[in-house]
């Protein structure tokens, strides 16, 4: 598949994408930012979400009450194309691969979604409650996560970095985390970025250079608008995220790369008898090419998966 010429023709049809685009909802001082909020980015305009019929044979593994009420609650994290935003304003239905394979996965069960837009750092404990059936935000498959909450993958994504446009401190692909010692990082509570950046916040000092320093934000766009304003160096966030958000011209940034690749699921709490029933409907659509059109609609091809999985070990 050519992804950059799909990557072009999502700019053509996209125009500039909003300045809120980078790191998943997190926690953190914002006092003295200036949101960077431009107009949302209209989405792609095909729907292969339209032509997804029910599988009788992924429905069955429902259990009998949700089967008879028709309705599952996602609790969805919205923050950032191509996984999920808002591209004409928060009063209007959001968009992006996450929002369509969660849609589609509803028409293959035969039920309807009730989706409640939430912060990404409540919806993983919300499940354990019984807030949400299930949660969509990106969520990687960790050793961590794994211990309370159950996954059924649908993409592999991961970890990556993304700096201004003319950056000269780090130019080049990040490998190793001593490459950001003397800088200061900005990404999303809640998120692996922020866990792996804190568990490893000991390896400059053992290479016998300045320690790297983290900022968390509360706001998507405080993230983006720090980076411009020079108040942090790097930005640690999804790859697709950054991917995508380079392509744009309003966003001034260069992608630098892979760091860590994860897979990324929908979230359950554990033990929730969901997860057949989703494994199946995740499959289906593979199967029947859906899936395919999906990621190629939103430039994510790259990330896909050939089948989905229940609770996969993390990736080393």
């Amino acid at each position: 598949m050519n992804l950059p010429g799909l990557r072009a023709r999502l700019r053509r049809t996209a125009a500039l994408t909003p300045l809120l685009t980078l790191t998943a909802c997190g926690s953190g001082d914002t006092s003295g930012t200036t949101p960077a909020v431009a107009q949302d980015s209209p989405a792609p305009t095909d729907d292969p979400v339209a032509a997804v019929r029910k599988a009788d044979s992924a429905a069955a593994l429902l259990p009998a009450d949700i089967r008879e009420a028709g309705t599952l609650r996602v609790g969805s994290s919205i923050g950032f194309p191509p996984g999920a935003y808002y591209p004409n304003g928060t009063d209007q239905a959001p968009a992006g691969q996450d929002i369509d394979l969660a849609d589609a996965v509803a028409k293959v069960l035969g039920v309807k979604l009730e989706r409640q837009d939430a912060s990404f750092e409540t919806i993983l404990p919300a499940l354990g409650s019984g807030k949400y059936d299930f949660g969509t935000g990106n969520f990687g498959v960790t050793s961590d996560r794994l211990r309370t909450i159950d996954f059924v993958t649908y993409i592999n994504d991961g970890q990556g970095f993304a700096v201004k446009r003319g950056n000269t401190e780090l130019t080049s692909k990040v490998t190793d985390l001593t490459q950001l010692c003397g800088l200061t990082i900005g990404t999303g509570a809640g998120t692996t970025f922020e866990a792996t950046l804190t568990a490893q916040q000991g390896v400059c000092a053992k290479a016998g250079k300045e320690p790297y320093d983290v900022k968390v934000y509360s706001e998507n766009a405080a993230t983006l608008t720090a980076l411009q304003q020079g108040r942090i160096d790097v930005i640690m966030s999804t790859i697709n995220g950054l991917r995508y958000q380079a392509d744009q011209p309003a966003s001034q940034t260069t992608f630098l790369g892979e760091f860590h690749r994860l897979d990324v699921g929908f979230a359950f709490k554990k033990g929730s008898p969901l997860t057949r029933a989703f494994q199946a409907a995740v499959n289906e659509l593979i199967k029947d090419g859906t899936y395919a059109r999906i990621l190629e609609k939103w430039g994510t091809s790259a990330s896909a998966i050939d089948t989905s999985r229940i609770n996969p070990p993390e990736h080393t």
